[in-house]
């Protein structure tokens, strides 16, 4: 009945891990989509929190609480979504996709310019959207799996998330997630309590760096979080590496007690030791900037509107495949190889930086300003997409913005005090 459980609320974790972020992307103000839908996968590291410090306020528990009350405490997060979920609003792309446009303006009025229908945004938004899923309609009568892998836009984009989805747990940071218990073996931590407290410290630090990037996806751009988030990773594998062999080369047994289930250490490089422990840190800093954040958030802002959530699904799949492989080959090579099995990471997530600049498009707009989703699929798709749809009759505003519309669109902002994009405003200008 437990594995049943289990079994059910994975089932049920999926089909949410595809819904929410494509319902936050398509909901979300463009100059802060970015943000939200990093912050999403980012919070991933809150229910890790949790569960954490659960572990380790129950571990020393006698009895089969000890993994009663994390399993009863997981019941708890779906029982609020099932409450909050009556109150989600729908996403203004399927609304105008099911042909239900007033509702889909009443959306847009409501979260993007405070609830001001006479907003120029409001009929921006709804202009650029009816015609980008028009376009798309006319490309692709179908929104079949193989579109996906036919149409040369959309190949750009699946070599592209499918790496990432791979990427996310292949660069090192499956042996922390799901084997640290060997990992702090193999530096001499030993002690359950010094384990358990040492991941719960990890934790916190994962969601404030996770956050950091999330936050900073705007300024600083896609690309270069990317590439900064692996190049830095490789790194601190390598030193990593470094110091797990002078550590376990350093080691001292106490006599008769070497291969046994219970060794003892007579003496060792602590310094070593605690050097692996400082670079799980570091190399955890990498990761959150981009890989925590990004690889949802990515994934869905650069595929269009008809293939949205399949794209996503595949990169779930992706994901789950190479945890898969985490599951049942890192633990056999760690223990067969040691720190030597470090090695291997490092080389592989240096061909995951040669990867990703070579692939990696970035969807910033100028000057830091954000790009419409559909903008965004001009970059995969050909300029003649943007051009297409800024010369629909449909693009145009229907009515003219008044004297202090303009002075706000100006300044970046729009009638309702949101911040609008550059190419918004560039666009609105054109249309008057």
């Amino acid at each position: 009945m437990f594995i049943g459980a289990r079994a059910l609320m994975g089932a049920g974790n999926a089909w949410a891990c595809i819904a929410s972020p494509v319902l936050i992307t398509e909901l979300a103000f463009p100059t802060q989509r970015a943000q939200f839908t990093s912050l999403y996968n980012s919070t991933w590291y809150l229910g890790s929190i949790v569960a954490a410090w659960t572990t380790f306020g129950t571990f020393r528990i006698m009895s089969t609480w000890s993994w009663r009350i994390p399993s009863v405490i997981q019941g708890v997060p779906p029982l609020i979504q099932m409450c909050l979920i009556l109150f989600f609003p729908e996403s203004p792309r399927w609304l105008v996709d099911q042909g239900r446009d007033e509702e889909a303006i009443h959306t847009i009025a409501k979260y993007h310019c405070a609830g001001n229908r006479d907003d120029p945004l409001v009929a921006f938004e709804y202009d650029e959207i009816k015609e980008a899923l028009r376009l798309e309609k006319e490309v692709t009568k179908t929104s079949s799996y193989k579109q996906i892998f036919t149409n040369k836009g959309n190949l750009k984009r699946m070599r592209i998330i499918i790496a990432i989805a791979f990427f996310s747990q292949w660069s090192g940071n499956g042996l922390v997630s799901y084997y640290l218990n060997i990992v702090l073996d193999g530096i001499g931590i030993t002690s359950e309590f010094d384990k358990n407290l040492f991941n719960g410290i990890l934790q916190i630090y994962n969601l404030g760096t996770a956050y950091m990037g999330a936050l900073v996806v705007e300024r600083a751009g896609r690309r270069t979080l990317f590439l900064t988030s692996t190049a830095g990773m490789c790194l601190t594998y390598a030193v990593w590496t470094a110091c797990s062999a002078a550590y376990q080369q350093s080691v001292v047994y106490v006599p008769g007690t070497e291969g046994t289930d219970n060794p003892e250490i007579q003496s060792a490089n602590t310094n070593a030791g605690n050097a692996v422990a400082a670079m799980i840190f570091i190399y955890y800093g990498f990761y959150n900037i981009a890989l925590s954040p990004l690889l949802v958030s990515y994934t869905v802002e650069i595929l269009p509107f008809r293939i949205r959530s399949k794209g996503l699904m595949i990169m779930q799949l992706c994901v789950s495949a190479s945890l898969v492989f985490n599951q049942y080959v890192n633990p056999i090579a760690l223990e067969a190889l040691e720190w030597r099995y470090y090695i291997v990471y490092t080389v592989w997530l240096g061909f995951e930086f040669v990867y990703l600049y070579f692939t990696i498009v970035e969807t910033k707009g100028k000057n830091g300003h954000p790009l419409p989703l559909e903008e965004i699929s001009a970059l995969f798709d050909g300029d003649e997409v943007r051009e297409d749809i800024a010369a629909s009759p449909e693009a145009a505003v229907s009515e003219k913005p008044h004297k202090g519309d303009l002075a706000m669109m100006e300044s970046g902002m729009g009638s309702s005090g949101n911040l609008v994009s550059e190419q918004q405003i560039e666009r609105s200008d054109q249309k008057l």
